[in-house]
């Protein structure tokens, strides 16, 4: 009865009740659990469209760092998301067992295989389920595995200094050097996972549009992670994955499916160390590769590690291991080019470290990882470019437990969205220095004991806590390789050194129009 007399009020006077509604829904988000003390741009505080446009602008790293700068510590960017610009709220929001858990921004970033997502040890927002993952894989990734890694490296480092001869510093051709990078990154990524690089420097191209693919992906996973029910009606809409499951739709994504098609090739020996394990009497020159390793963990854990967590593994290798390796050897190169006296100060290190004995000098002129391990000013070169060019360019979201938590002095309440961003973080002036915005090595060689440490602690490249991204090490390698070898090999210079090259905030902050010219070096 009540419905009869009500129903046609509403129909009657239904643009009064739509934007009442929609006022209701605007200033509840305003002023959801009191999060309207805490300053930032006015349109953030109402809906969640701001931080998305934001961030499809593609330099959401800058207007992070300006809106820390204006406003302080705390920023609102959304109804229910604060990022924290001091580092000392790192140990509270990525701290062990503080009950933090991620926040629906990472699911977005599951690759899909025949209508199932594939829950990485990245994308993961099961806590338990990261706990039992990371415990299978932790061997492969450990710091002590990096003598099994050096020769595969070092194989396709090889390959990939011969290439630059052949195709630039012979020809005199201009490079466009941070594809150039992407290309060696991800053949590493194939020698070390499946002993095989996959060709894209021997072949000088994106192999199966891989690359091509990615960039796409993490272009739409930036944006649409800062509205994850997005998702859910586009890429991962669950009509659509039920529609794979039960075949009427073939599609799989395209790294998923390069990561089956070199995984295949290997069967018949993985299904062997899955049953048998590896094999510690066979030495292999070449190293253990991360495929061995995961089905190693399927034999030794194989109520939890199964074949599809080996081929999420794989694909986590390609997504991650590339992209964040590349971003940051085009930023130590780049950095380098722009500041000429950083340049040849690392080079009289590089050529007083040959002659004193401390790197072997290689025909290939190479360089390994322990002796890269006795080059302090390599080093501040390198933990200065992460500083400045750090590759994630959005904040790590965790979700406040239910209880709420302390941050800063300032209690915020469960089910807040908090998070810390790399560009902010590394640029604190009481921790690096008044010069924040300026490449300058030489901070790390000159602060003292404590302040070094505390750089250290602050330094946000790789993440923090429990989720600190597992394959840090096996980056390290690569960087810590590749940069000195190449500057060894080849003199280096901007194709055009008056111009900038350009980024593009996709999640991880990549570059272009970073082109070069290389020259052999000599003697």
């Amino acid at each position: 009865m009540l419905l009869n007399e009500v129903l046609p009020l509403l129909l009657h006077y239904w643009p009064l009740v739509l934007i009442s509604a929609l006022l209701t829904f605007l200033l509840s988000n305003k002023f959801y659990k009191g999060l309207h003390k805490y300053p930032g741009p006015w349109l953030a505080a109402y809906t969640n469209w701001w931080r998305f446009f934001d961030v499809w602008g593609r330099a959401h790293e800058w207007t992070i760092i300006r809106l820390h700068r204006e406003h302080g510590d705390i920023v609102r960017l959304g109804p229910d998301v604060l990022s924290f610009g001091d580092p000392k709220a790192i140990k509270v929001i990525y701290g062990l067992n503080k009950g933090m858990v991620k926040s629906d921004f990472y699911p977005v970033q599951n690759a899909v295989s025949k209508g199932h997502r594939l829950q990485s040890l990245f994308s993961t927002v099961d806590e338990d389920y990261h706990a039992k993952y990371r415990r299978c894989v932790n061997n492969a990734f450990a710091m002590s595995s990096l003598v099994n890694y050096e020769p595969l490296v070092s194989s396709t480092l090889g390959v990939f200094l011969d290439k630059t001869q052949e195709l630039y510093a012979s020809s005199g051709r201009t490079c466009n050097f941070s594809q150039w990078l992407q290309y060696f990154a991800f053949d590493v990524i194939g020698d070390l996972t499946w002993s095989k690089r996959l060709g894209f420097v021997e072949e000088n191209r994106d192999v199966d549009g891989i690359i091509a693919f990615l960039n796409k992906f993490l272009s739409y996973a930036g944006p649409i992670g800062q509205m994850p029910i997005l998702d859910l009606l586009l890429e991962k809409n669950p009509i659509r994955l039920f529609m794979q499951r039960i075949g009427l739709s073939n599609t799989v994504f395209p790294v998923t499916l390069f990561a089956q098609t070199r995984s295949a090739e290997r069967f018949s020996s993985i299904q062997k160390i899955k049953a048998f394990g590896l094999s510690e009497d066979e030495a292999n020159p070449r190293g253990v590769d991360l495929l061995s390793k995961f089905a190693q963990a399927t034999h030794d854990h194989p109520e939890f590690m199964n074949d599809t967590r080996i081929l999420t593994s794989c694909v986590s290798m390609v997504f991650a291991g590339s992209e964040t390796t590349a971003i940051s050897l085009s930023s130590v190169f780049y950095f380098l080019l722009k500041h000429p006296r950083v340049y040849k100060k690392l080079m009289q290190e590089l050529d007083d470290a040959v002659a004193d004995g401390s790197i072997e000098s290689r025909d290939n002129k190479t360089v390994s990882w322990a002796e890269s391990q006795k080059l302090p000013y390599l080093d501040a070169v390198i933990q200065e470019s992460f500083r400045v060019h750090p590759a994630a360019g959005l904040i790590l979201e965790r979700i406040v437990p239910p209880q709420g938590i302390d941050i800063l002095g300032e209690f915020i309440p469960g089910g807040t969205i908090v998070g810390c961003n790399a560009w902010v973080l590394h640029r604190r002036p009481e921790v690096f220095g008044a010069d924040v915005d300026v490449f300058r090595p030489e901070r790390w060689i000159e602060a003292g004991p404590s302040q070094l440490k505390e750089m250290k602690a602050t330094m946000f490249q790789f993440g923090a806590g429990a989720r600190t991204c597992i394959g840090r090490n096996v980056s390290l390698l690569e960087v810590y390789k590749l940069v000195p070898s190449f500057l060894r090999r080849f003199e280096i210079e901007l194709d055009h050194p008056e111009r900038e090259w350009k980024t593009h905030n996709a999640w991880f902050v990549r570059q272009s129009e970073f082109n070069t010219r290389f020259r052999p070096r000599a003697d």
